[in-house]
C-alpha cells in the first residue's frame, strides 16, 4: 500500500494517540504525504466510489487541521478537495437539477457556493502564513498583491482562483461577487508569469474559462490562444479542456459544428490512460454527455 492509502488510518490513530508533540509530528507527516502528487480520489475514475469517499477524507483533513492549523500541505489538499467535491457532486447536480426542480437545483449551487468559500478559506490561510494579510490585501490590490507570490506556491495560487471564480460564478448577478473577478485574474496572471506550463497547461485552461466568464462575453482570440496553449500542453490528456472551449465559444456564437466537434473529442479522451486525470476525465466525460443530450436546448 502507498503511503496516501495508509495516511488515513495512520491519522486516526495518531489522532487518538497520546503526547502532544509526537501527535503533531505524525500529523505534519501524514499531511506531507497527502499533499504531494495527485490522491487516491483523483486517481481513481469511479465517480460513485469517490463520491462516497471523499467527504470522509475532507473530514479527517480538517480533524489534522484542527492539531495543526497552518500545515500547508493540508491547506492545500483541503482547498483542493473542497473544490472537487463541490465542483462534481454538489454544483453539477444542482445546475442538472434546475430544468426539473428549480428551488432544488438553486439549493444546491447556494450550497455549493458556501463549500467554494471554504475551499478558498483554506488556500487563502496557506497564502496569509507565506505573505502576510494576503488575503485582505488582495481585495485592496489584486496586482500588487498577487505579485509578491513566488514559483514554490503556484499550487496555492490556482487552487484560491478556482475557488473564488466558481463561487463568483454561482450568481454572475451578485455585485458583491463580481467585483472580485479582478483577484482571480491577478493570481492566474502571475501563476503564469512564474510558469506558464505549470501542471500540463492547467493556468490557460483556467484562464480560458475566466475569461469566457466576464461580463459581455470574453475575447475569442484570447480564448482561442489560451485553448491552444493549454492544448499544446496538456497534448490532449484532460478531455474537461474541450468542453471548456465549447462553452465558452461554441455555444454563444451558435456554432452547432464546433460544439459536437468538441464533444466528440471530450470523449475520445480515454480516462483510465492518464493517471493523473483519471477522476477529472472521467466527470468531464458525465459532463459531455449531458450536454449532448441538451444541444437542441443550447442551439436554435
Amino acid at each position: 500500500m502507498t503511503a496516501k492509502l495508509l495516511a488515513p488510518t495512520i491519522a486516526v490513530v495518531m489522532l487518538v494517540s497520546p503526547g502532544c508533540s509526537i501527535k503533531k509530528f505524525a500529523v505534519r507527516q501524514v499531511g506531507d504525504a497527502l499533499s504531494s502528487g495527485p490522491s487516491v480520489y483523483e486517481t481513481d475514475s469511479d465517480i460513485e466510489l469517490v463520491e462516497g469517499a471523499l467527504p470522509f477524507g475532507l473530514k479527517l483533513v480538517e480533524s489534522l487541521l484542527a492539531e495543526t492549523p497552518n500545515h500547508r500541505g493540508l491547506l492545500l489538499t483541503a482547498a483542493r478537495g473542497f473544490v472537487l467535491y463541490s465542483l462534481a457532486y454538489v454544483d453539477f447536480p444542482a445546475e442538472v437539477a434546475l430544468d426539473e426542480d428549480l428551488d432544488r437545483g438553486k439549493a444546491g449551487r447556494a450550497r455549493a457556493g458556501r463549500l467554494y468559500a471554504r475551499a478558498l478559506g483554506y488556500a487563502l490561510r496557506a497564502l496569509d502564513r507565506r505573505y502576510p494579510d494576503y488575503g485582505d490585501r488582495l481585495g485592496q490590490d489584486p496586482e500588487a498583491t498577487a505579485a509578491q507570490v513566488t514559483a514554490g506556491d503556484i499550487d496555492l495560487l490556482y487552487w484560491a482562483s478556482a475557488a473564488l471564480g466558481l463561487a463568483i460564478g454561482i450568481d454572475p448577478t451578485d455585485p458583491e461577487m463580481v467585483v472580485r473577478l479582478p483577484e482571480v485574474e491577478a493570481m492566474i496572471d502571475r501563476a503564469l508569469e512564474l510558469d506558464e506550463a505549470w501542471d500540463e497547461g492547467s493556468l490557460h485552461e483556467i484562464r480560458l474559462a475566466l475569461d469566457a466568464a466576464k461580463p459581455g462575453g470574453g475575447d475569442p482570440a484570447s480564448i482561442k490562444e489560451s485553448y491552444e496553449r493549454a492544448l499544446a500542453l496538456s497534448t490532449g490528456k484532460r478531455a474537461g479542456l474541450y468542453l471548456s472551449y465549447a462553452e465558452a465559444v461554441a455555444v454563444p456564437a451558435q456554432d452547432r459544428a464546433l460544439f459536437e466537434t468538441m464533444i466528440a473529442k471530450a470523449l475520445a479522451v480515454d480516462a483510465d490512460k492518464y493517471e493523473n486525470y483519471r477522476l477529472v476525465n472521467a466527470l468531464a466525460q458525465r459532463r459531455a454527455r449531458w450536454l449532448q443530450s441538451r444541444i437542441d436546448d443550447l442551439f436554435f
